[in-house]
C-alpha cells in the first residue's frame, strides 16, 4: 500500500477543485491510501479581498515573512508521496503556503520524501516555481514532477477579471457577457484527472527513491516565452517597492498605505507605458534571443516538461 498525502490552501475554492480533479483516480486506486491536509492559517485571509489588504500583503509574500498556519493534522507515518498544490500570490507562493514550509512540521514531513507541486494561477508562476524549489530544498524534499494550470484568457483580458473576482468574489462573466468568467478554465480542471491517472498506474512499481518524473508527455506545464523577462523585471521591481514598504511600517500603518498608494499608481502607469514598450522589443529582438529563451523555457518546464506525446484521446484538453 502506497500512502500519499495532498496538501493545499485555496481561498475561491478553484485550487481545491483542481486538487480534487487530480487525486480522484487516485481514491479509485486500491493500492493507495490517499490522505487530504487543508493548510489553515491561525488568521484567516479575507476573501474577497479589500482593496487595500490585497496589495499590503504582497511585501511580505515578496520577502517570505508569513504570519503562522495552525499544524496539520495527519496520521501517523511518513507518505510515499506529497502532492503540494499552491496559489500564487504576487510572484511567490501564497503566505500560508511558505508559511507550512517554514513549519518544524514540514521539515519532518518532506525530508527525503517525493513532491509533486501543482500550481493554480493567473498566468505568471515561473518565479513562485522557483521560490518553492528553494524552499522545498531547504526541507530536504525531493521534487519529481511540476503541474501548472494557468488561465487561458487572454492576458490583457484576465489582467481585468481576476482582480475583479479576487476584490468582488464575483467570478463572473462580467458585463452580461462582454468579459469572460475569470480563472481556470473547467475543462482543464477536468482533463487534469489523467495526472491522477498516471500517477496511480505508476506509483504502485516505483520505490521512494526514484527521483524520475511521473507526468512527462502529459503537457503538466505551458512556459510562454514572453512571460520570462517579464517576471524576471516584475520581481526586481517587488523586491524594490516590498523593501521600501516594509521600511515604512508594519501591514496597515499610516506611512505605508500612504506609500502603497503611490506604488500601485506606479503600476498603473507602468501597464499603460513600460509593458507595450517591452512587448515590442521583445518581438524586434525575437530572432537574436531564439536560443537562449530556449534554453530558458527548458529550464522552467523542468522536471515534467511541456510535450504532451504520451497524452492519449480521453486525455485530450478540450478549448
Amino acid at each position: 500500500m502506497k500512502r500519499v498525502l495532498v496538501i493545499w490552501f485555496s481561498q475561491s475554492g478553484q485550487l481545491r477543485d483542481i486538487v480534487e480533479s487530480i487525486a480522484r483516480p487516485l481514491r479509485d486506486a486500491p493500492d493507495i491510501e490517499l490522505t487530504f491536509a487543508q493548510i489553515r492559517p491561525v488568521k484567516p485571509y479575507p476573501f474577497p479581498w479589500s482593496f487595500w489588504r490585497f496589495f499590503d500583503t504582497f511585501p511580505e509574500c515578496i520577502y517570505a515573512d508569513p504570519d503562522p498556519v495552525e499544524p496539520l493534522d495527519l496520521p501517523d507515518g511518513g507518505f510515499d508521496l506529497v502532492i503540494l498544490a499552491y496559489q500564487v500570490w504576487f510572484i511567490s507562493p501564497s503566505l500560508p503556503t511558505t508559511a507550512f514550509m517554514q513549519s518544524e512540521q514540514a521539515k519532518k514531513l518532506l525530508k527525503d520524501t517525493p513532491v509533486i507541486t501543482v500550481i493554480g494561477c493567473r498566468n505568471m508562476w515561473l518565479m513562485a516555481q522557483e521560490r518553492m524549489k528553494e524552499q522545498l530544498a531547504a526541507v530536504g524534499a525531493r521534487l519529481i514532477d511540476n503541474v501548472v494550470l494557468a488561465e487561458r484568457t487572454h492576458g490583457a483580458i484576465s489582467v481585468i477579471t481576476t482582480p475583479w473576482w479576487l476584490l468582488s468574489g464575483n467570478r463572473g462573466p462580467y458585463i452580461n457577457g462582454l468579459l469572460p468568467r475569470a480563472g481556470v478554465w473547467e475543462s482543464d480542471i477536468k482533463a487534469a484527472s489523467r495526472f491522477g491517472k498516471a500517477i496511480a498506474t505508476q506509483l504502485s512499481h516505483r520505490s521512494r527513491d526514484d527521483q524520475s518524473p511521473m507526468l512527462t508527455g502529459l503537457g503538466a506545464v505551458i512556459v510562454h516565452p514572453g512571460l520570462i523577462s517579464s517576471e524576471m523585471i516584475v520581481r526586481r521591481s517587488f523586491r524594490l517597492w516590498g523593501a521600501l514598504l516594509r521600511a515604512c511600517g508594519k501591514p496597515g500603518s499610516f506611512l505605508r498605505r500612504v506609500v502603497l498608494g503611490l506604488y500601485v499608481l506606479f503600476l498603473i502607469v507602468m501597464l499603460l507605458t513600460i509593458v507595450p514598450v517591452v512587448f515590442v522589443l521583445k518581438t524586434l529582438l525575437s530572432p537574436l534571443t531564439r536560443a537562449r529563451i530556449a534554453q530558458q523555457r527548458n529550464y522552467f518546464a523542468a522536471p515534467s516538461g511541456e510535450s504532451m506525446e504520451n497524452m492519449t484521446p480521453d486525455m485530450e484538453v478540450k478549448a
